[in-house]
């Protein structure tokens, strides 16, 4: 069932009051948490339950408010462009009176570091961890081509060259500090995959088929880091 689908099921469920819920990234997936509407008046607009939210942040990334308008089509209100806006996420409303999706963007949008869809050599691993350092480092850094061939880089990788030559030193794989780089071990058992740890045993990350998004850096992340880098520039 796709996350739209399990919105669909929740607002119907919710009816005649509106539903509402969160789009998060969860283990590189989009993902629909529903949460309880707590308004005093369910049947002209929605408030989240805060703890729904507290519950849905801690375990993924929060990247879109969802709800219905179960008597009305799926046309926003000013006070749904307003609260776009403030909150700085992308809205998407389901009618279940006319089966239509309307989704919108709050005015100045960028895109998220999280939630991308995985292109070779323009939203992979690297370009992420790049991205990341630009954007909350002010840390512009070289912008490394890549071969045409994927599979050839997988066989004979070269992220230790790129991050030594980036003005990151390699460290202790026991020392571990946010904002390190660390070198995985992937296919072909060859050093092909970055990531980056945030904090609080949590990495950063982008894989093949997946959204990137925030992972727990849990045993099997562990035994894959193979190398860490810090900037030291």
């Amino acid at each position: 069932m796709t996350w739209k689908e399990q919105a669909i099921k929740h607002a119907e469920e919710c009816m005649p009051q509106e539903s509402c819920g969160l789009l998060a990234i969860i283990k590189g997936e989009k993902t629909y948490w529903p949460c309880k509407n707590i308004a005093e008046s369910g049947f002209e607009y929605f408030v989240i339950d805060p703890d729904d939210w507290a519950e849905c942040e801690d375990t993924g990334e929060i990247i879109g408010v969802v709800h219905s308008h179960p008597k009305d089509p799926a046309i926003p209100s000013d006070n749904d462009k307003a609260s776009c806006d403030y909150l700085g996420l992308e809205w998407f409303i389901y009618s279940p009176l006319t089966k239509e999706w309307c989704n919108f963007k709050p005015h100045d949008f960028k895109s998220s570091l999280y939630g991308r869809t995985w292109i070779w050599g323009k939203q992979d691993c690297l370009s992420l961890i790049w991205d990341y350092f630009e954007e909350k480092l002010s840390l512009k850094l070289k912008n490394w081509p890549r071969p045409k061939d994927l599979k050839a880089f997988a066989k004979n990788p070269y992220f230790s060259k790129v991050l030594t030559e980036s003005g990151f030193k390699k460290v202790d794989i026991n020392d571990i500090k946010p904002n390190d780089i660390l070198v995985m071990e992937g296919i072909f058992n060859k050093l092909n995959h970055v990531a980056l740890y945030i904090g609080d045993q949590t990495i950063l990350h982008h894989t093949i088929k997946k959204l990137s998004c925030r992972e727990i850096y849990d045993l099997q992340y562990i035994k894959k880091t193979k190398e860490v880098y810090r900037y030291a520039a």
